[in-house]
């Protein structure tokens, strides 16, 4: 099987799955259970794909190395969002997706769908870049183990991002204030950083030494796109001007947006 065709298939089983949660949620499932299912998708997605690669003849390593990697990203992140939705009220919804359905008014079924089945594509797109990292032939070299390495710094960092900021929203005492612990002092989103950063693990494992390297690239642009534009960055700023105000302006004008830097007075 061709890499276009694992991906065209790929692409349609993401879609079945997305398409039957779209169906769950007109049922009354919380649209926030989509960003959960987004992360287990990709990471099944990318193991499907190594274990493809693998059965063709691709190097097996390699292969058990990026199903690896994909997989312990996948159940870190699954476990992280599931935890978030299952803190919802039981009545309530994700606020992104509250003004997203108020928004949208009586067209809310078409937009969701459309947005649902959006997913189903982002799933693909980030699991093209372990394809193109199990895809890359030969012995395990140097640029595996830098690939190795970027990842256990991106999600040692991730994680304890998420956990520095669930510790500090934890405590009723911080209600209203902004969280400065730890990576928190030195960016404004550490953890979307690390998630980025972790991208650029499967582009050192792939993209050099075969004619798919080139399909690693996708990961670290993908995700920075989406940070910066759909997701991420402009809706948690937006989000957190409006809970906490001149409080969260002070951090902005303090504290660098993105890459962990030292604070300005």
């Amino acid at each position: 099987m061709s890499p276009y065709l694992l991906i065209v298939v790929g692409w349609a089983v993401s879609n079945a799955v997305f398409f039957t949660l779209w169906l769950l949620w007109r049922r009354g499932l919380k649209a926030a259970w989509v960003d959960v299912v987004w992360a287990a998708m990709t990471g099944l997605l990318a193991i499907s794909f190594a274990a493809t690669c693998a059965y063709q003849g691709a190097s097996l390593p390699r292969c058990l190395l990026v199903a690896m990697m994909a997989n312990l990203w996948s159940l870190r992140l699954t476990k992280h969002l599931n935890a978030r939705v299952r803190r919802l009220p039981a009545d309530g919804e994700d606020s992104r997706y509250a003004r997203m359905k108020n928004a949208a008014g009586p067209k809310a079924p078409a937009v969701f769908l459309a947005f649902y089945l959006a997913q189903a594509l982002w799933a693909v797109l980030f699991a093209i870049p372990m394809l193109g990292a199990a895809l890359r032939p030969g012995p395990l070299a140097w640029t595996d183990a830098l690939g190795l390495l970027i990842w256990v710094v991106a999600l040692t960092g991730e994680a304890t991002a998420d956990a520095q900021l669930r510790r500090f929203a934890a405590d009723p005492a911080h209600k209203g204030q902004v969280c400065r612990a730890g990576l928190w002092a030195y960016s404004r989103h550490p953890n979307y950083f690390f998630e980025w950063l972790h991208w650029w693990a499967y582009l050192a494992i792939g993209i050099a030494g075969h004619s798919w390297g080139w399909l690693t690239l996708s990961g670290p642009f993908f995700m920075l796109f989406l940070l910066f534009t759909a997701t991420g960055v402009l809706p948690a700023e937006l989000s957190s001007l409006r809970a906490r105000g001149a409080a969260y302006a002070e951090y902005r004008r303090q504290v660098s947006p993105w890459l962990p830097w030292c604070r300005r007075k």
